[in-house]
């Protein structure tokens, strides 16, 4: 099927995306007053329970950026993380939370929706793998169901490192290497509870064009391979599996990346702004950008409406954008 993509005098006419995953995009949707409250890197989003969008940046004039659906703005606060990179939303015992991950401060942070710190998380010396705080740049985490908290140092030594809801060390995987269970920039990391009584993670080996799969416990499972595709976060919401994406032979100054879409058998059904989802045997053709509609898009948030929407990195300080779905 060939992709649905509709262009006529400007974004905001665009269809984009696959069979029954096509969006039409609003790029005005979040946009603010920027000397009051700018954007650097918008780097990930998530939603709470009472419908709000989460942004996360790394500008310190205000992290955390909380908006409605609409776009209209609630709240900001936070101006002490100057690598926010990572954000999770957990429900710990009928109170969501937050978990931060900041490049610059090699620190996960644990807060309240207020912003108000309940853990820190430092290096993990513990692993016997790190010798300095600097060695470690963690990128994201995941938190089971019994609270266990999941780290993937991503920009460090690609290794998943594994506490218990009170911070205390488990167990470490992953890392760089050349055997199956090792990674290549673990960018994301996600719980996968899809299947009943099988939960597992997912984690991204971004250099690889990949995510993989493994136990609670660490145990290597399978690799989704997508050729062409430096993935960013896995993101499951319902039955499908969603990812913003880096275009990996773009060029610095190329307006690059797209959103593919994946359902519970890890087949690509979706790309917005990408190419047509072809399959050669178990594997897709590559991937590839086929629009600029996007400009380095890092992470995607799911509403309960089915809503998409999409932080951009390295973007020249642009707003999230809105996708809505199309019948």
């Amino acid at each position: 099927m060939p992709p649905f993509l509709l262009r006529t005098k400007n974004n905001e006419d665009l269809i984009l995306g696959h069979n029954n995953k096509r969006y039409k995009i609003n790029t005005a949707w979040g946009q603010l007053d920027f000397e009051r409250y700018p954007v650097k890197d918008c780097h990930e989003m998530v939603q709470d329970s009472k419908g709000r969008i989460i942004l996360l940046t790394n500008e310190t004039k205000n992290n955390v950026i909380i908006y409605d659906k609409k776009g209209k703005l609630i709240e900001t606060w936070g101006n002490e993380y100057p690598g926010a990179h990572g954000l999770t939303l957990f429900n710990e015992n009928g109170e969501e939370i937050l978990f931060i991950c900041d490049n610059n401060r090699h620190q996960v942070i644990k807060t309240t929706l207020k912003g108000r710190v309940l853990m820190t998380l430092d290096y993990p010396k513990q692993t016997g793998q790190y010798s300095k705080p600097e060695e470690y740049i963690p990128t994201e985490t995941a938190i089971a169901a019994n609270g266990d908290i999941y780290v993937a140092d991503g920009y460090g030594k690609d290794f998943v490192i594994q506490y218990d809801s009170k911070g205390n060390y488990i167990r470490h995987f992953g890392g760089r290497g050349d055997k199956d269970e090792n990674l290549l920039n673990a960018h994301g990391i996600c719980i996968d509870s899809r299947e009943k009584n099988n939960t597992t993670l997912i984690v991204t080996s971004r250099q690889q064009n990949a995510f993989k799969r493994y136990t609670l416990e660490g145990n290597y499972l399978n690799t989704v391979s997508l050729p062409g595709a430096w993935v960013c976060r896995p993101v499951i919401n319902g039955e499908y599996l969603y990812s913003a994406v880096l275009q990996s032979n773009s060029k610095k100054d190329q307006q690059s990346g797209f959103v593919t879409i994946l359902d519970k058998n890890f087949k690509v059904v979706s790309n917005l702004a990408g190419n047509d989802p072809i399959y050669k045997g178990d594997k897709p053709a590559e991937m590839f950008q086929t629009n600029t509609v996007f400009r380095y898009p890092h992470d995607v948030c799911i509403d309960d409406e089915q809503n998409m929407y999409v932080a951009q990195w390295n973007s020249g300080h642009v707003y999230p954008y809105k996708l809505e779905p199309v019948a």
